[in-house]
């Protein structure tokens, strides 16, 4: 690829955070300029120093901040921004937000309209792949009412999920064990849709014991070249979201990884989609493997892939959005080594719920074979507002084993102090034997650490955190005390995500 070429003169990032960082050192090392935007908590943040120029958002929470479609594009008309990288999250697959960009001719820096559309409704992203001829599991393949939801199951025989057909994240999801089960999991997950994302139809899918959750990146440009990036392992999961990430996936045979890899261009090229993308799999303890979904942008565990091909998939994105060829064919592409990613959360290592703080003292080393992606900093504090992830800590090592080693003396000679996180549990993973040995599922967690057994609902953990900031800051606060708003803040956020990430 050329980096001396500026495919836009100036670029507004509709994000935050760490992967706000990231596309601005993408834009620095081509020469394009950048716009940040924040809102009136992220006002110090690491992002809005980086940039060319900052622009305020104004209000506190998502839906008055990064959600804003129609102040983010007053914002890239005002400043003459070209395009718009979206990140990940917040309005990266809002199809709404795509088509203002396209409306007002910006430039939006991920697929077409038309390909965000088919992908994002599940049961339509389900029926394409079908008709592309990427296998499916056996499911509904289509909204369903309870009554039909029933006899379904009793066709495909239990476990089963229960599956919001929008959205993401893991919300909306049940998985349902028995015929008893099912009328009560299916109320509950039509409502966490429902409020969430604005429509409860549910559908119906066979549930995998002891499946793999494996995907694949691919890019494809304006003029019908597509390629992949290979495949990651996404499996070690706790409540349906991923907390590490690793490429390439050994538990797969060389030849069941390019089959892989094959369906997943052929849905690309089915749909005609451009940009980039990752095709989600479960594969099963025989390598058998079926759609899941597709995710039309930047994914948090990118890095990981960069880390063994050696491409800024972010330069490519943008310069496909620019109209250009891609520069690089198939065979041109290596894979080298081994790359684990973690997600560094301010949360129980146990229990998983999210906590509150400030960081009063943060040491990360500067390491050969170690990426942090961050923009957290001593006296960094956790916002109540947005998806809590303090950043990404990826390895990378000449084969797995040594990559594990890398990552775990990484680990230790971390410190973050001032919040409760979950590097603890991060370590303890890399170094069992399940993972050591590549026996791990998407049930890893469940299986081998007790703490992660247990049938606590989202609205029950809701209340948990509700207690416990009310501990912190007061039952009596008023609704114009600072930290009440943060509390409310912090369960409505935690309310909307899930505790995943709003679908990341």
């Amino acid at each position: 690829m050329n980096n001396t070429i500026k495919p836009f003169k100036k670029i507004l990032i509709a994000n935050r955070g760490e992967i706000a960082c990231r596309v601005i050192k993408t834009c620095n090392n081509i020469g394009i300029e950048t716009v940040a935007i924040y809102s009136d908590a992220d006002q110090e943040a690491v992002h809005v120093k980086l940039a060319d120029e900052s622009k305020p958002l104004g209000g506190l929470t998502p839906a008055e901040s990064y959600l804003n479609i129609d102040k983010i594009i007053e914002i890239a008309l005002e400043t003459n921004s070209e395009a718009i990288h979206p990140g990940y999250g917040f309005l990266s697959e809002n199809i709404e937000f795509a088509k203002a960009c396209v409306e007002n001719n910006i430039i939006f820096i991920g697929p077409s309209t038309e390909a965000i559309e088919k992908m994002g409704d599940k049961v339509t992203a389900i029926q394409t792949a079908m008709k592309a001829g990427v296998p499916c599991l056996p499911g509904t393949y289509a909204p369903v009412t309870y009554a039909k939801a029933k006899k379904v199951c009793e066709e495909i025989g239990y476990p089963v999920m229960v599956k919001a057909s929008a959205g993401g994240g893991g919300i909306g999801i049940r998985k349902v064990d028995s015929a008893e089960d099912l009328e009560e999991s299916f109320k509950q997950a039509q409502s966490l849709a429902e409020s969430n994302f604005g429509n409860s139809k549910l559908y119906v899918e066979k549930y995998m014991t002891n499946g793999s959750h494996v995907e694949v990146q691919v890019l494809a440009d304006l003029h019908g070249n597509a390629i992949h990036l290979f495949e990651r392992d996404c499996s070690v999961q706790r409540r349906n979201q991923k907390i590490i990430e690793e490429t390439p996936c050994t538990k797969l045979s060389q030849q069941k990884r390019e089959e892989l890899w094959n369906s997943a261009i052929d849905l690309v090229k089915h749909i005609n989609y451009t940009n980039a993308g990752t095709v989600e799999f479960l594969v099963d303890e025989e390598s058998n493997f079926y759609f899941l979904e597709m995710n039309t942008r930047l994914q948090v565990e990118h890095p990981v892939t960069e880390m063994t091909t050696g491409l800024d998939i972010v330069d490519l994105q943008i310069r496909i959005a620019s109209g250009e060829e891609l520069s690089i064919v198939q065979d041109d592409i290596k894979q080298t080594g081994h790359s684990i990613e973690a997600r560094i959360y301010p949360e129980d290592p146990k229990t998983f719920l999210p906590t509150i703080g400030k960081i009063s003292s943060l040491k990360l080393p500067t390491k050969k074979n170690i990426r942090i992606d961050a923009s957290i900093f001593e006296g960094y504090e956790v916002s109540p507002y947005y998806e809590p992830m303090l950043g990404k800590f990826i390895a990378w090592g000449r084969n797995r084993k040594e990559c594990i080693s890398n990552f775990i003396k990484y680990l230790q000679s971390t410190e973050i102090i001032g919040i409760t996180h979950n590097i603890p549990l991060i370590i303890e993973i890399l170094q069992s034997e399940g993972f050591e040995n590549h026996e791990f599922s998407t049930n890893f967690l469940t299986d081998v650490f007790p703490y992660e057994n247990n049938n606590t609902s989202d609205e029950e953990i809701v209340a948990a955190i509700t207690i416990a900031l009310n501990e912190i800051f007061g039952s009596k606060s008023n609704s114009h005390n600072t930290n009440n708003w943060k509390m409310q803040g912090r369960v409505s956020q935690m309310n909307q995500s899930s505790f995943g990430g709003l679908g990341w």
